[in-house]
């Protein structure tokens, strides 16, 4: 089953056909990527736009526990910060969704049942991907089946980095493909390339593609597990990548930085890129997330301060 935009159907023809369209994208230029970001990252947010952004990014934030000592009550703890982050104001909006492991899928969908707020689960063997594609299915499987709302898979970053790009291509299909249900309420499919591992930005452009021609409904940046994360630079990379494909096929598709996004001003930051290059349709939280757990105390934290004229400080915030 191919997923790709028809105007792209001969570029996903066979592995050499899309190592051609692939190496064939514009050289990205670091220099200028690098300078434009941060050029646009100095740009001054006054009172009332900063409310509206730190709101924003509240209703963006994938609020996210993906530890080994994961437990249902933190699951169920978390579940309750993001439909109610801050009990003392419920004008505060909730987060877009709860991420977690497969395994804790179940409680999260029944804490979080009839809350609006999705339930987001990694899968195929998150972080590293290092497991046959049967088992990645099967972990995929279960999390739908467990009332998962959306998907955020992993690509093979050796198969990629050893230019075996249609075996990424065919992987990230069979991982959409699990993604549907049968009553049509399909799961929201993320695909992250743990842009830390992949070396140079015409490798993160390069992923961009192969993961926007083979359906994926966001791209994400990273696991949150490596040294480099999100940063500002290879985020307006992927931002110019979701706006060109759209230009291109009439797709939209989402963007997710995730990993080392820890305080108001750099989400602040991101949003900003996002309405220079992608532009105001992307200023939802249908097509931008932010993956992320300590974020949100701190544009709790913020907002307060905008509100009240005082700084509450992290004690008044629940720690995660």
């Amino acid at each position: 089953m191919s997923t790709t935009a028809p105007a792209f159907s001969d570029a996903t023809a066979s592995d050499s056909a899309l190592r051609r369209f692939l190496h064939g994208l514009p050289g990205v230029d670091a220099v200028g990527l690098e300078a434009r970001a941060a050029s646009l990252g100095t740009r001054s947010i006054k009172t009332t736009a900063k409310a509206y952004a730190i709101d924003l990014a509240i209703s963006m934030i994938d609020l996210t526990t993906l530890e080994g000592a994961d437990t249902p009550g933190k699951v169920r703890a978390l579940a309750a910060k993001a439909v109610n982050p801050d009990p003392t104001d419920r004008t505060t909006p909730r987060t877009a969704a709860v991420c977690v492991y497969p395994d804790m899928v179940a409680t999260a969908a029944a804490a979080l049942a009839g809350s609006g707020v999705k339930v987001a689960s990694v899968a195929t063997a998150f972080p590293a991907g290092r497991a046959a594609l049967d088992v990645k299915l099967a972990d995929v499987r279960d999390a739908v089946a467990a009332g998962a709302d959306e998907i955020d898979m992993v690509i093979d970053r050796g198969a990629f980095l050893s230019g075996h790009y249609l075996k990424v291509y065919e992987e990230i299909l069979a991982v959409k493909a699990e993604c549907a249900r049968a009553d049509g309420t399909d799961a929201r499919l993320k695909v992250i390339f743990e842009t830390g591992e992949l070396s140079t930005y015409d490798n993160i452009r390069r992923a961009s593609w192969l993961g926007m021609l083979a359906g994926a409904d966001f791209i994400k940046t990273s696991t949150g597990k490596v040294g480099t994360n999100a940063t500002p630079a290879n985020t307006l990379l992927m931002l110019e990548a979701v706006r060109d494909f759209r230009e291109q096929t009439g797709v939209q598709i989402g963007v997710k930085p995730a990993g080392g996004i820890r305080t108001s001003k750099d989400a602040i930051k991101f949003l900003v890129l996002v309405n220079e290059t992608a532009g105001e349709d992307w200023l939802d939280n249908h097509w931008f997330r932010f993956g992320a757990s300590s974020l949100l105390n701190d544009l709790l934290m913020q907002r307060q301060k905008l509100a009240t004229g005082r700084y509450s400080g992290p004690d008044y915030v629940t720690v995660d």
